[in-house]
């Protein structure tokens, strides 16, 4: 064992180790679509400036923060996004209303002294402007008598505690408690000192305690209160025929104390318990079912060497988790079905050593298995770092433009591409080369996995397929195949996500079947007419509507529960419609941004025209799923974005792959016509493209069947799109790249490190004995 592999299997096993530890002591941080509750993204008013947004935004956080922490929610989240948005998390919170009703209420609590005073139902006595004063306003009290006020004389900021009590002995029921700060408690004395002036019963004799505008308590200033003493300066009690929860609640906003400025929900998401756990579970087993297909599928193509990558994979996936509950990345269902499906993606860099290693073995049949496992693992460097470079974009893209679960699903898949490198260029390459170490492996070539051609490849050296005879062809095929997705478009629409189109989705689970036109009667009924009510998973209801608040989404719950029994929410998606078309623009500046990376990406590493290419091919895989979602009516959504930046990420790498071989072979053959190249690179890939997407397919298939709903249009899209990917690599961007080359007669490119590196002259496996 040399040096270099003994380096290797330390690193790997050291890694291992604190892996397994963290995943044995550390629990993961579940987001609230895995454990259920309640996701609220609060915006605040726009300030003047930037700054002042950011100052403010950052005041109303604390206030928040101070009245959930009295709410008594178990480990609750808050977060700033941007510069006026909060971001809360309550788990285990199932029915928002109250959770809304404290949160986004601005609680500008005031105390002004009494003007005047007009019993209900007459008209106030109108005034000359002079005569009404600056801050003087109108509101009705407790009793509807319309108060004339004059100005705030102090504020809740001025407030050191408050508490809710029952004063049984006073017959005042249910009162609130406030404490004053020592400056506050002197002004609170002056204001009802003057007050005290006034005789006994008349209404200036009154102090108003003004709530968000709202007068709930307009006291008089007791008869043994003296002119100008006024009461103690430490404390006074709100009275105002409050019920227990009113007081509490009261007495919860004063204390949290005010909002610097108002707040608008605009977007809130509640998961029931049950569902989250459901997708951990489908998850789960789609995680089993699919990594045992897979390791089975390479130990079989493979042989020994594939079982050792089938060991690297099963570390790839401790590695990765632990990455997650080390890092405190919260694991939410897209960033779940990341984690599983960056299993079946873990396995190309495996596939792309095997494969060049495999020709070396066809090369050259007398060198050592050791020395053909090498080189296999030096020329495939290229192109599995260029592959998983362009995932890692997509990633980014997904973490910096995406919202939510979206971020979520980006973090998860760039630690999968991260642990994937590191499992198959030193977990895997240290197994593979102590076992290339043993005579018994190296001797009979059976069990080794690569000293003998795979049955693809041997297919393909007996057919030998001339595939680029005409490109044009191809092109023609892929431009039908674009049309018909862009007729799906035209002519069934696309059904945008609640996310997208903003309204609210909300999902019910009953113990009674309803079918949908008896529920969507019942609602119509209730005065939800404009409701649409389908089918979800296992007989539950979706109703889609548009602006729908908390009360109402209440009572469209119990009209629902006339005809369906006791019905329970499963999920719940508000929109706010300026977030909605937020997250619509962002979406196509994502799609915008993403092509736009790749081709600078492509371009750098590779010629003008293979970026292009490649590019057209992206973007003909992207129109093609988007159309197949209008054809099918499936809806595009926030997870739906993320199925479509992976696919970009999954269709450039296979571009990749194919372009790295024709660089390579073409900088050591400059007089060889490209489309001569072009097929052999692709003959010579085909055994990396089949192998690396069956390993995919099984586990998008185990997602599409065990993940049910949540996770099943996700592994449609993936499944669609790695499909589409593998073609347009093969037969869009390649004919395209021929064609850009035809007609600019550039020429081929200057040999680089890449093709110093090869050996030439050397037998092209695929070419019938022809030297390259």
């Amino acid at each position: 064992m040399t040096r270099a592999t003994t380096v290797r299997a330390v690193l790997a096993a050291a890694v291992l180790l604190v892996s397994v530890f963290i995943t044995l002591t550390m629990s993961p941080r579940l987001g609230l679509d895995l454990q259920g509750g309640t996701r609220m993204v609060l915006q605040a008013e726009d300030s003047a400036t930037v700054e002042a947004n950011r100052e403010t935004t950052d005041r109303t956080l604390e206030v928040l923060r101070q009245r959930i922490d009295s709410l008594g929610v178990a480990e609750p989240v808050l977060t700033r996004s941007g510069e006026d948005r909060i971001i809360v998390e309550l788990p285990d919170v199932q029915d928002p209303r109250q959770a809304a009703a404290v949160i986004g209420r601005t609680a500008q609590l005031s105390f002004h002294a009494v003007q005047g005073a007009t019993p209900p139902g007459t008209e106030p006595e109108s005034k000359p402007e002079s005569e009404t004063g600056s801050g003087r306003l109108t509101l009705p009290d407790e009793q509807g008598t319309q108060l004339d006020l004059g100005p705030a004389r102090l504020s809740g900021a001025g407030v050191k505690d408050a508490t809710a009590s029952f004063e049984a002995q006073q017959a005042a029921g249910w009162t609130v408690k406030l404490d004053f700060h020592k400056d506050a408690g002197k002004d609170w004395t002056r204001l009802t000192g003057e007050a005290a002036c006034h005789p006994a019963g008349d209404e200036r004799r009154r102090v108003a305690i003004v709530l968000d505008e709202k007068v709930i308590s307009s006291p008089q200033v007791d008869p043994s209160v003296g002119c100008q003493a006024g009461l103690p300066s430490g404390s006074t009690q709100i009275t105002g025929s409050f019920s227990a929860k009113e007081a509490r609640d009261l007495a919860l906003l004063v204390k949290g104390g005010a909002l610097p400025v108002p707040v608008e929900i605009v977007e809130q998401r509640t998961v029931g318990p049950t569902l989250g756990a459901a997708a951990i579970d489908a998850s789960a087993q789609a995680a089993l079912i699919g990594a045992a297909a897979t390791a089975l599928f390479i130990t079989f193509v493979y042989r020994l060497f594939g079982a050792l990558a089938a060991v690297a994979l099963a570390a790839y996936g401790v590695i990765s988790y632990a990455a997650l509950v080390g890092l405190g990345v919260t694991l939410t269902l897209p960033g779940l079905a990341g984690f599983v499906l960056a299993i079946g993606m873990a396995v190309d860099a495996n596939v792309l050593v095997f494969e060049r290693a495999r020709e070396e073995c066809q090369d050259r049949p007398t060198r050592s298995l050791r020395s053909a496992l090498t080189t296999g693992f030096q020329k495939a460097f290229s192109a599995v770092a260029d592959s998983n470079i362009t995932t890692l974009l997509a990633a980014g893209l997904l973490f910096f433009l995406g919202s939510g679960p979206v971020k979520g699903f980006g973090v998860t898949l760039a630690i999968g591409v991260v642990a994937s490198m590191f499992s198959a260029l030193v977990i895997a390459r240290a197994l593979t080369e102590i076992a290339a170490g043993s005579r018994f492996v190296s001797d009979y070539r059976g069990v080794n996995g690569i000293a003998r051609p795979g049955s693809v490849r041997t297919w393909l050296t007996r057919k030998d397929p001339q595939l680029f005879r005409k490109p044009v062809r191809w092109l023609v095929v892929s431009t039908a195949l674009v049309a018909v997705a862009v007729a799906g478009i035209v002519v069934r629409g696309i059904d945008l996500g609640v996310e997208f189109t903003g309204g609210r989705l909300v999902e019910y689970s009953t113990s009674r079947p309803v079918d949908v036109e008896t529920a969507r009667s019942t609602l119509a009924d209730a005065g939800f007419g404009d409701a649409e009510v389908t089918t979800a998973g296992d007989g539950d209801i979706s109703v889609r509507t548009g602006k729908l608040d908390n009360d109402g989404e209440h009572a469209l719950r119990e009209a629902l529960a006339t005809e369906g029994g006791e019905t329970t929410k499963v999920r719940d998606e508000l929109i706010g419609p300026s977030l909605g078309d937020e997250l619509r623009r962002n979406a196509l500046i994502a799609l915008g941004v993403a092509v736009f990376v790749q081709l600078a990406y492509l371009a750098m590493r590779f010629r003008w025209t293979f970026a292009v290419a490649s590019v057209v091919g992206m973007v003909h895989d992207v129109v093609i799923v988007v159309g197949a979602f209008a054809w099918l009516g499936r809806p595009v959504d926030g997870i739906f974005l993320a199925a479509l930046l992976t696919v970009i990420g999954y269709s450039v790498n296979d571009s990749v792959v194919v372009f790295d071989r024709v660089r390579e072979l073409w900088a050591g053959n400059r007089k060889t016509p490209l489309a001569t190249i072009a097929r052999r690179a692709v003959l010579q890939t085909v055994p990396r493209t089949v192998n690396t997407g069956m390993g995919a397919l099984f586990i998008l298939v185990a997602l599409a069947v065990l993940g049910g709903d949540s996770l099943a249009d996700f592994a449609l899209a993936l499944l669609i799109g790695i499909v589409v990917g593998t073609w347009s690599s093969v037969f869009t961007a390649v004919p395209g790249a021929l064609v850009l080359e035809r007609r600019t007669g550039a020429p081929p490119p200057v040999p680089g490190k890449a093709s110093r590196r090869a050996r030439a002259p050397r037998r092209d496996p695929l070419d019938n004995g022809a030297r390259v």
